[in-house]
């Protein structure tokens, strides 16, 4: 892959990533009649009768609000609503791309936890769920929670969740592939912000005992005294004070930091075939090649497309939102972020698709160390995981659908992404 210019992404990014388009002919007096007066008041009054029917007679079904404050943008910091449109845009390329979910990008001007619940409160009979994105810590928490509470339309933080459900899926075949037990290994997480602790929640939900969770001040002990109530429950007894102090013997690192925070000398005190997630971007907290000097047992995974075990969030926003919307789910349950996580480990077992090796030009591409999770243009993604969220949602009771066909469902994912351009 050629590296990208500045002149070539201001280019692309001229007046925006994203439009509305019209999903009804309206090219006539009869059919205007339809579209607005005076044929909208009929089912305006369906829908006053029963609020159900708004996810029939509008684009309810298929509409997320990606809402921002840009206060945690990517790797930019707080830089405020306005220069975070375009990642927000962009977040809504993805949805739309990966998963034909339409997607309206929304930057607030309101930073306190109490406006910007106010507000996603106020907008919410529009959507049929809302993304929260690069909210910054530990606010995020506690917006996610009440919208939650508040709403019944599906609120997911992606910046926490989508992070903690990718890994987990590569977690989850890690231990298949090596035949270590997942309570009995050690996980170091370095960055106790949103991702981390929710990555560290959802090991637990998994069945890891120990995690040890670091974040700029050190190792969160119980004899700190600057620790949040988010990041209290995952301090734990010890004298350790670095992450060079916990890193030996231990099966995982999971780093949510800052490049160069593991060094080659930290690698080699961890424990046989170690797992590292390296995620913070663009340049990692290790680099793979610095890994490899020191260890050829390791897995490692970064956020990076350039090299194998890519954890992407795209793997899993778009699709669970797919699946949670069509069964018009009320919210996304832990058991759907599961649910999804156990897809995306299932599928990376599978036969890699001929156009997705083809995309990377690597014909070699199977499961194992290197393949430890499906590539973000596996089309069968889509399949897997909403099929998996949905029937969840529904076993679950929080979808209002009066029934669910898995089989008749998955076949209509598959219709969609493999049909042809003339049936389009």
């Amino acid at each position: 892959m050629s590296p990208i210019t500045k002149e070539e992404v201001l280019k692309y990014h001229e007046q925006g990533k994203i439009g509305i388009d019209l999903t009804k002919p309206c090219d006539s007096q009869h059919e205007l009649s339809l579209a607005y007066t005076p044929g909208v008041a009929i089912p305006c009054l369906e829908i006053a009768g029963d609020e159900n029917l708004s996810f029939k007679y509008t684009n309810r079904s298929n509409l997320v609000a990606v809402i921002s404050d840009g206060s945690a943008v990517l790797g930019l910091g707080n830089i405020g609503p306005l220069a975070s449109k375009p990642v927000m845009e962009g977040k809504s390329v993805l949805f739309k791309k990966f998963a034909d979910v339409d997607a309206f990008d929304i930057e607030l001007d309101v930073h306190t936890i109490e406006e910007i619940v106010t507000t996603c409160k106020a907008i919410s009979p529009t959507f049929g769920g809302i993304n929260l994105e690069d909210i910054k810590a530990p606010q995020c928490f506690e917006i996610e929670k009440q919208l939650q509470e508040a709403l019944d339309i599906p609120v997911f933080h992606d910046d926490q969740h989508g992070t903690a459900i990718i890994t987990t899926a590569g977690l989850m075949n890690v231990l298949e592939l090596t035949g270590k037990k997942v309570e009995e290994i050690k996980i170091v997480v370095n960055g106790a912000g949103a991702a981390g602790i929710s990555c560290a929640k959802m090991y637990q939900r998994l069945g890891v005992k120990n995690i040890i969770m670091c974040d700029s001040r050190g190792v969160l002990t119980t004899n700190r005294t600057d620790l949040n109530k988010y990041k209290a429950p995952f301090a734990v007894e010890t004298d350790a004070k670095t992450l060079e102090d916990v890193i030996v013997n231990a099966d995982m690192f999971l780093g949510l930091s800052v490049a160069g925070a593991l060094t080659k000398e930290m690698v080699g005190k961890m424990a046989p075939e170690p797992i590292i997630f390296a995620l913070a971007n663009p340049t990692p907290e290790i680099l793979p090649s610095e890994v490899k000097e020191v260890r050829d047992d390791a897995i490692i995974g970064t956020g990076r497309s350039d090299y194998p075990n890519q954890i992407n969030n795209v793997l899993g926003f778009p699709f669970i939102f797919r699946g949670a919307l069509d069964v018009h789910a009320k919210k996304i349950t832990e058991g759907m972020k599961m649910a999804a996580a156990k897809a995306l480990a299932a599928l990376a077992k599978e036969p890699v698709p001929y156009y997705v090796k083809a995309a990377y030009h690597n014909q070699d591409l199977v499961f194992g160390k290197e393949h430890i999770i499906p590539l973000p243009f596996n089309k069968e993604v889509l399949i897997w995981v909403a099929s998996a969220v949905a029937k969840a949602a529904f076993e679950e009771g929080v979808a209002r659908v009066e029934s669910y066909e898995h089989e008749v469902y998955t076949e209509h994912l598959r219709c969609i992404i493999y049909r042809t351009p003339e049936e389009e």
